[in-house]
């Protein structure tokens, strides 16, 4: 938990500060004058000798000269010194004045003047030139920094001077990704260790959880993904399966630092040796129960012993394969003991969404068509695809520029779903990035779930990212909260029958019976039964809206009552893209949330 202290020495600091100490959390206001709202101290010098390593962040309100003659005495070393910002007492000005990467005082400045509505003062070299904080930047995707013939210090300097640095990614994540895009112009970028010549460079960063030898000076990122899979004996000894753990890693050159969880059977969940590493460690510990390892599909070898003492044909590589996600193992099971005769297996596996060799799928929300609504997530992923399929009926290709060059980009609207499969599947064995982007969020109406037994039939790693449903973009547009205090808290999500049969507990007739706002999907065909399905329960002057090609530069709102639905969908040729929003909410401003309401009292606020 970070504490942060507020050190003021006039009271025109008071105002601010206390904006300050309600935006942030944990925030102390300390002053020597005792000003109301502040906790007194007798001197700066007394307070910072005591809790100087007892606070992560101290702001001082004030003149610079202040804060750096207070500071001084109480300096050690940027490992552990707490961040320090300095900042005038309207919040014009906010510098990092110590700690700006490890003590993360460079991001509170910034946190600060966006509160003060002001300006970060920031003089790190790094940060001035735009330049990677190598020293920071693994924190935000776990990775552990190891430095080998060099020091963090001597190692950043070069770097910072432009030293010629290759750079390895042996592993693919969003911190890979981020590497490749903001790639400085004396950076080259490597995906096999042996292809890096050391001539050539003075540098080598390497994401990676693998061990290499090299005369150059090393900074190494351990990213968190090797599972290991473990059976054993009861009460092995917890110090020799620690250290044969760490020494197996290093034998099969891999990092112990990469190592991310402890993996068994959960007749071993209280295993004491797996819990005492995973405590140590900082390892994830899971177990699983016998069915569900025996249903892993690698080939795996059948244990006797495994399952005559837990049922489970294989207990460490399944495990393993089973955490990961992998199909196959980094290494194969191998057989240890303890000084007292106890025999246990360890077995490696890659965790399969970091796998850079592997080829992958997202299915990618689009959201209702306006490019700059798809999320940041989506937009990177297509900005780095080799293949994007889009189903063009639904989807602007406008979606698409943001495709790199050499991407195939390809309209699956006149395809089969067998083509699409062939296209994705040859595109996936070359290890590429394939995007399958959907309208909306794909898991609504996105005729999703075949493609995913297709993945699944095949082994194909997969993901989905979700995106802005068109009824969400209806609400936006018509400027309509779909829920109204004290009369609508339900939005019915559903569509007419058509060719596609509705369970009878999902007829719109009895639907219609909740009052609800309804969104109707894929519904202007048939708006002559939707519109009496509705007036079988709703008044026929019940607000209705039709929106088509919602956030599209061809969009289109048509308002209205219930008993003119059918009218407005057919004067104007409505049949795609076209969302129908039913009930009272539409363009309702009555009824006040109790959430901001002065007499409603709530964590965040006390009653007046």
């Amino acid at each position: 938990m970070d504490k942060i202290a507020i050190i003021i020495n006039n009271k025109q600091s008071l105002e601010v500060a206390d904006t300050l100490r309600k935006e942030l959390d944990h925030v102390e206001i300390f002053s020597v004058g005792a000003y109301d709202g502040t906790t007194k101290i007798e001197s700066i010098n007394n307070f910072l000798e005591k809790d100087f390593n007892h606070y992560n962040a101290f702001v001082f309100i004030g003149a610079l000269g202040i804060c750096v003659r207070s500071i001084a005495p109480f300096i050690q070393n940027k490992q552990i010194d707490p961040a320090i910002i300095n900042m005038d007492v309207k919040g014009q000005f906010v510098q990092s004045v110590l700690s700006g990467h490890k003590g993360g005082a460079n991001h509170l400045a910034k946190t600060i003047a966006n509160i003060s509505g002001g300006t970060a003062l920031i003089t790190t070299a790094s940060d001035t030139l735009n330049l990677w904080a190598l020293d920071i930047i693994g924190r935000k995707y776990k990775w552990t920094n190891e430095y080998f013939n060099t020091t963090e210090n001597d190692f950043i300097a070069a770097f910072v001077n432009g030293k010629r640095t290759a750079l390895l990614l042996d592993i693919k994540d969003e911190g890979s990704e981020q590497l490749e895009r903001t790639l400085p112009d004396f950076v080259e970028v490597f995906y096999e260790f042996s292809a890096i010549n050391p001539k050539d460079f003075d540098l080598i960063i390497a994401l990676t959880p693998k061990l290499y030898e090299t005369t150059l000076p090393v900074l190494f990122f351990r990213p968190k993904c090797l599972h290991l899979g473990t059976g054993a004996q009861k009460n092995i000894n917890a110090e020799e399966y620690e250290a044969q753990v760490l020494n197996f890693l290093e034998e099969q050159n891999y990092s112990r630092y990469s190592l991310v969880a402890i993996n068994t059977v959960d007749l071993k969940k209280d295993e004491a040796a797996y819990k005492a590493m995973s405590d140590k460690h900082n390892l994830a510990f899971n177990y699983y129960e016998a069915e569900a390892l025996n249903e892993i599909d690698a080939d795996l070898l059948f244990s006797e012993a495994a399952h005559a003492s837990t049922g489970a044909n294989n207990v460490s590589e399944a495990a393993a394969l089973l955490t990961s996600g992998a199909k196959s193992l980094l290494v194969e099971k191998s057989k240890h003991v303890d000084s007292f005769g106890k025999h246990f297996t360890l077995a490696l596996a890659m965790d399969v969404r970091q796998e850079r060799k592997a080829g992958f799928v997202t299915i990618v929300g689009a959201g209702p068509g306006d490019p700059e609504l798809v999320s940041v997530k989506g937009k990177k992923l297509l900005q780095n695809a080799d293949l994007i399929l889009y189903a063009g009926s639904l989807v602007p290709r406008r979606l698409t520029e943001y495709a790199k060059e050499g991407c195939v980009v390809r309209n699956s609207a006149s395809m089969t779903l067998e083509e699409q499969f062939d296209m994705m599947h040859e595109h996936y064995k070359m290890g590429h990035s394939v995007v399958r982007l959907h309208t909306g969020d794909p898991c609504i109406y996105g005729a999703i779930q075949e493609q995913m037994n297709f993945f699944d039939h095949n082994q194909m790693s997969y993901e989905i990212v979700p995106g802005i449903s068109s009824f969400q973009a209806a609400a936006a547009r018509l400027k309509s909260q779909f829920t109204i205090p004290d009369r609508i808290q339900t939005i019915i999500l559903t569509r007419g029958e058509g060719r596609t049969a509705m369970p009878e507990r999902e007829k719109l007739t009895e639907l219609a019976k909740f009052q609800s706002t309804i969104c109707l999907f894929l519904s202007a065909t048939l708006v002559d039964q939707v519109q009496a399905d509705l007036l079988a329960a709703y008044p026929p002057e019940t607000p209705i809206a039709v929106c088509y090609k919602l956030t599209w530069q061809e969009e289109k709102i048509w308002r209205g009552k219930l008993k003119d639905l059918a009218k407005i969908v057919k004067e104007n040729e409505l049949t795609l893209t076209t969302m129908i929003v039913v009930g009272e909410a539409i363009d309702n401003r009555k009824n006040r949330s109790k959430l901001y309401d002065p007499t409603f009292r709530h964590i965040f606020r006390e009653k007046s």
